[in-house]
């Protein structure tokens, strides 16, 4: 894994909103994407209405419209069959937020004169850019600006700037220049794959300009280079002053103005309101554009600022009643969620036709695409907190369907392919190792589609977009996979990109594999549900797209016969067919300023090596949770985490939700830490091409999935929360079935609360808790004694001798060399792995059956000579120990790989006193791994972190501890420093020692 050190903050710590202190110009285009606007439609980057006259490079001005682009056609040197042909480009469109003050001559600029007071300010209540300063020009006139920007959340074509001017100690005149900027500055060519590709031509064609000077009003229209559409640019002003005033209009190349001279006597305060709208073909016909455009700016002058941002304000109050997350204890990461969900909310498109970019609206990496982020990050959050939002990105895909059927037929397969990036539904990656092969989008869309439907009950999408959807991508699946003889039929889905985008064309991709066995079983229970409850709609839907009857069996079949790599060996999922047989990425020599790697090293030299761009099974174990025991979620984590760079910003949320539920809360508060102030602390040093929209989500999943242990079990909530040790008490609300539910988590209680709605169930740690309205149900999470688990050999009997006397047999029968040192080194593992230690250096290469006889020859006799066992046999204390668990009530349970260890409890005669033993034939790996002790906490029901665990080897400890048990040495000193509790007997444990681990 790559080094890691969080930069230090720029931006102090602020509950409700992000604050500029001093104007800094080597932040300054950090901070123009950080204080960005937006409305789901029209993005507006932190620019200032003045402009900005610093060095070069230090700034980039961006208005954005979401859905809005041109399409070039993309040059490839050497092409081939099903290349995508044209790729399409979010445009940067006229700026139209400009604003320039000029004191007889002086233009205000925030690089001459002096700056005496600046302060900027994102308030996120509110919704408003606020910037306050106080300015001497070169000549001494003094100005207090106070200038206020809104992206309009209500209304979809509309921005506003309201700029107050104070003259403190002069008289005179101000000169006012509004301007609409069509000269659009263009991103250079960059080998930054992140960024695009850049465009060697303007983009966007003037066509006409145009004003009415008594009506403050000036426009004007663009077309698009290659995709013709119409952009109609619009402002109209208000000013306000005590006395008369020139005015003039201008226009200079694409810069069209116009301007005021107002005079002013000191201390006079005069204020420009300024009313911005976009409008485009791509939503209304082209000659109506004009006539949009003066009814939005109409309805705002009529509204003016004030009542705008009264519409704002109560709109946002809307959102953070069912959004926002209160963190106590720590501000920095308090200050950062809110700057997340605020930013989602400016960026998410909510028409139906539009999406949410990589970047969001504040800036032009990755060209404004919209990737699986969307479903897998984006809509997660939406869900449960702005489902209706969630709706209309679903809508998105359903209006781009068509689009992915002929994406499917280039391919030549059946049904429908999504498009890895895309704008308006057609393929735009040109690299198809990371692009269209990363096939899963598929299944990822069909996730979202099901966690949607599920968490809000919302079937009528479902019956009547949906499912087609999920049938004509099930039909690709199907189409795609085959039955391989070599795999003993098994499905096999080939030649596909996971995730992980440093590992490509692979066959069996783990993630890929598992989401689509995911969706085609839910696609078979849909075309089940269709068919029963709403059949006429089932019927028209089956002749729209020639469904047969055949279909959902071929469905079913695909999904029972899925090919899942796992490795025997290491006891994990193989993320693909052959990743595990490649060399390991030395990540020791790897200097810190080669990452991320993709941007110093070939493809080639990255993909022929374990070595991971972002969570890939790991992915796999957060969507698809109840397919992975909790004992492979460990196991899986501690190999594929530390191969994994995070270059990619989607990667550390996921391993902060995974090592949450594996009980590693200093690990998962570390991946929080660095997904919640991504952008805010610039921790992969590129938020000057644009925020990160979908570790902004993440962040949301980091808390709500991660510290709140929340999953979706079938329709309803579940929670398993915990209490991260940096924080006082952490709350979130969740909406589940148009149920508002609100989630307090301290180091005591987890208080539950409906705050609208009648009544709800819920999961809570796994049992079924009912809640009713406005009624609040506190339980406890304070850590307890609640079971107790032994190892057998060497902490309640001691059948060691036994044991190597059995062994002992079978050497020299076999002629090998056995003796107590090799014996001890047997201890904790499984029948066949201690054979493969007997028969380590021996020469014997003994086939499978014959390792099979020799191990159960063994066994026999071995069970000769513990039938000679009696209660005698107990170690000192143990009845009594026993007993006193059975009386207080504590469960009791046994974790040894003793295939014997029935009848071994039989001839103690203390069998009745465990309400839990292992079963060895179902553990994949012996000590030091935690399954094991996971299985019998699995079998009580209790959480492992409520538990203790009682070895007598480090192996057995370090599998209590891997498995979140308290832990418990007994008898060898060597455990004095990894255990717990140490005792130098079995005589020495007591109940009330046991109980103080956990005060």
């Amino acid at each position: 894994m790559k080094p890691y050190v969080h930069p230090a903050a720029v931006y102090p710590y602020r509950e409700w909103s992000l604050d500029e202190e001093n104007y800094n110009e080597e932040n300054n285009q950090r901070s123009e994407s950080v204080f960005a606007l937006g409305n789901g439609y029209i993005g507006m980057r932190g620019n200032f209405e003045e402009g900005y006259h610093g060095h070069s490079g230090s700034s980039v001005t961006g208005n954005y419209l979401n859905g809005f682009f041109d399409s070039e056609p993309i040059v490839y040197p050497e092409g081939a069959y099903g290349y995508p042909s044209r790729n399409q480009a979010m445009l940067n469109v006229p700026d139209a937020k400009i604003i320039e003050l000029s004191i007889e001559g002086h233009a205000f600029q925030l690089n001459s004169g002096k700056v005496h007071r600046y302060e900027r300010q994102l308030d996120m209540r509110n919704g408003i850019l606020h910037r306050q300063l106080e300015w001497e020009s070169p000549a001494g006139h003094r100005v207090e600006l106070n200038i206020r920007r809104m992206v309009a959340l209500q209304h979809k074509h509309l921005a506003a700037i309201d700029y107050e001017v104070t003259a403190l100690n002069f008289e005179g005149p101000l000169t006012l220049t509004s301007s609409i900027d069509g000269e659009i500055q263009r991103p250079g060519v960059t080998d930054d794959p992140r960024l695009g590709s850049g465009s060697k031509e303007p983009s966007l064609l003037l066509v006409d300009t145009g004003h009415e000077l008594e009506q403050n009003f000036l426009w004007m229209k663009h077309r698009t280079r290659h995709t013709r559409f119409a952009l109609l640019t619009g402002v109209s002003h208000s000013l306000n002053c005590s006395s008369g005033y020139e005015r003039a209009v201008q226009l200079e190349g694409q810069r069209l103005s116009m301007q005021w001279i107002v005079p002013v006597v000191m201390g006079e305060r005069i204020s420009l309101t300024k009313y911005i709208s976009y409008h485009t073909s791509k939503d209304y016909i082209e000659d109506e554009l004009l006539s949009k455009c003066l009814a939005v700016l109409s309805l705002a002058e009529n509204s003016g600022f004030k009542a705008l941002g009264q519409e704002q304000r109560a709109f946002l109050d809307h959102f953070w009643a069912h959004t926002d997350v209160e963190i106590q204890g720590d501000l920095a990461l308090q200050q950062g969620i809110r700057f997340n969900a605020f930013q989602l909310l400016q960026s998410v498109g909510r028409d139906g036709v539009t999406n949410i970019g990589a970047k969001g609206l504040t800036g032009e990496g990755y060209e404004g695409h919209y990737f699986w982020d969307t479903e897998m990050y984006m809509i997660p959050f939406f869900t449960f907190t702005q489902p209706e939002i969630s709706r209309k990105l679903l809508e998105f895909r359903y209006a781009t369907l068509d689009k992915a059927r002929e994406r499917a037929a280039v391919m030549s397969q059946k049904g429908a392919l999504y498009p890895w990036r895309t704008i308006d539904g057609a393929e735009n990656s040109s690299y198809f190792p990371a692009g269209t092969a990363q096939m899963h989008i598929n299944a990822d869309i069909a996730y979202a589609i099901k966690q949607y439907v599920r968490a809000t009950g919302d079937d009528e999408f479902l019956v009547l977009k949906g499912a087609e959807m999920i049938f004509e991508t099930s039909r690709f699946w199907v189409d795609l996979g085959h039955f391989n003889p070599a795999r003993e039929g098994a499905f096999c889905i080939d030649a596909v990109t996971g995730p992980d985008e440093y590992t490509a064309i692979v066959n069996n991709n783990a993630y890929t594999n598992l989401m689509v066995r995911d969706q085609l079983y839910y696609a078979y229970e849909t075309a089940k549900l269709l068919g029963k409850q709403y059949p006429e709609h089932f019927e028209r839907l089956k002749r729209k797209i020639g469904l047969t009857e055949k279909e959902p069996g071929d469905w079913i079949l695909a999904a029972e016969k899925m090919y899942i790599p796992f490795d025997e060996g290491l006891g994990i999922y193989a993320q693909d067919d052959t990743f595990l047989t490649k060399k390991k990425w030395d990540f020791e020599h790897t200097p810190e300023d080669k990452y991320p790697l993709l941007l110093h090293y070939h493809p080639l030299v990255i993909y022929r090596h374990q070595v991971l761009k972002q969570a890939d099974l790991v992915m796999a174990m957060f969507l698809l949770g109840d397919q992975f025991s909790l004992a492979d979620k460990i196991r899986n984590y501690n190999y594929y985490e530390p191969l994994t760079t995070h270059d990619s910003s989607l990667s550390p949320c996921i391993h902060s939700i995974i090592s949450a539920e594996i009980g590693d809360l200093a690990g998962a508060y570390s991946y929080f830490d660095r997904t919640v102030r991504m952008d805010l602390d610039d921790i992969n040093r590129n938020v000057k091409d644009g925020l990160h929209t979908a570790a902004m989500a993440g962040s949301w999943l980091s808390i709500v999935n991660g510290f709140g242990g929340m999953r979706l079990c079938g329709g309803m909530l579940s929670f398993n929360p915990v209490l991260p040790a940096q924080w006082d008490s952490y709350r979130f609300k969740v909406t589940s079935g148009g149920q508002l539910l609100d989630i307090y988590v301290d180091d005591k209680v987890v208080v539950y609360t409906l705050l609208v709605g009648d009544m709800i169930e819920i999961l809570h740690k796994g049992n079924l808790v009912q809640l009713t309205a406005k009624k609040p149900l506190s339980l406890s999470i304070t850590k307890q004694l609640e079971a107790v688990i032994f190892e057998l050999d060497g902490v309640i009997t001691d059948s060691g001798e036994h044991h190597y006397l059995a062994w002992k047999a079978l050497a020299d029968e076999l002629a090998i060399s056995f003796d107590r040192v090799k014996h001890v080194r047997l201890k904790g593992h499984s029948r066949m792995e201690c054979l493969e230690i007997l028969l380590e250096g021996s020469g014997l290469n003994l086939p499978q059956p014959v390792k099979g006889m020799l191990c159960n020859k063994k066994n026999e006799k071995y069970k000769q000579l513990i039938q000679q066992m009696t209660p005698d046999d107990l170690l000192p204390g143990i009845h009594s120990l026993l007993t006193s668990l059975k009386e207080k009530r504590i469960p009791v349970g046994l974790a040894s790989t003793n295939e014997n260890a029935m009848l071994i409890l039989e001839r103690l005669k203390i069998g009745r006193l465990f309400q839990a033993i292992a079963d060895p034939k179902n553990i994949r790996r012996g000590k030091p791994d935690p399954e094991i002790y996971l299985q019998v906490t699995e079998m009580l029901g209790i959480s492992p972190d409520c538990c203790v665990g009682v070895e007598d080897t480090e192996e057995g400890i370090a599998a209590v501890k891997a498995a979140g048990l308290r832990s418990v040495g007994v008898g060898d000193m060597s455990m004095r420093d990894s255990a717990e509790l140490w005792v130098p007997s079995t005589s020495e444990l007591q109940v009330e020692n046991l109980v103080q681990l956990f005060q």
